[in-house]
């Protein structure tokens, strides 16, 4: 089995889902994406984080990206379950689910970890660029929810990064000042910058967001 690494292109297949059969690529098309595991349905903690992504819908849109979730159960059973997330969370799912029974995307992207559980996958989570290129991943257990607050923090961070020569900071949140590459030089970055550079070392330079008006 291979292992999916950062940077690698994020490997297709086609699916059945509560949304019908859909092909990975063709379904994220220019858009970012994010793939999410969740060891099966109608369990705890996939029910609030389910809920919690439909929820999130708005953010989402706003950094033109689309989730999709997956669960090693069958299309007739997460159509069952996605009536109780609904319900006991209060929104509405409005995402695909990948019915993974045969366990072939878990296989393509390594969501089964054998040592945890032989059968059921592990939270993974991939951040997929519109360059259909991996740019995170985060492997949580089966008893740990994840927090979505910070994989919208790190799609700001990944989609600001992408297009200006700078990194972001530990605990860094859209609209904070960030690291100029230590590729430019001062002088250099003082021209691209021109919000202005905060020379702290010199191989530590803030400067304000640049993508910000």
């Amino acid at each position: 089995m291979a292992t999916i690494r950062l940077g690698d292109e994020a490997p297709n297949f086609t699916a059945q889902t509560s949304e019908g059969q859909i092909n990975f690529h063709e379904w994220l098309g220019d858009s970012w994406g994010i793939l999410f595991s969740h060891p099966a349905d109608y369990t705890p903690v996939c029910t609030t984080e389910l809920g919690t992504v439909a929820k999130y819908t708005e953010e989402f849109n706003k950094r033109n990206v689309k989730v999709m979730a997956l669960s090693v159960d069958g299309v007739e059973s997460h159509h069952g379950w996605i009536k109780d997330i609904n319900e006991t969370q209060n929104t509405t799912v409005n995402f695909p689910i990948i019915a993974d029974e045969d366990g072939k995307v878990s296989e393509l992207y390594d969501m089964i970890h054998p040592n945890a559980d032989s059968k059921l996958t592990v939270r993974s989570v991939f951040v997929i660029g519109n360059d259909k290129k991996v740019k995170l991943i985060i492997t949580y257990p089966a008893s740990t929810g994840r927090n979505f607050e910070e994989l919208l923090r790190v799609i700001d961070s990944l989609q600001l990064t992408a297009y200006h020569k700078v990194a972001t900071p530990a605990n860094w949140k859209h609209g904070e000042d960030v690291v100029i590459s230590p590729a430019i030089s001062t002088a250099d970055a003082k021209n691209i910058f021109t919000k202005g550079v905060n020379e702290i070392k010199p191989y530590l330079r803030m400067t304000p967001q640049p993508n910000l008006d």
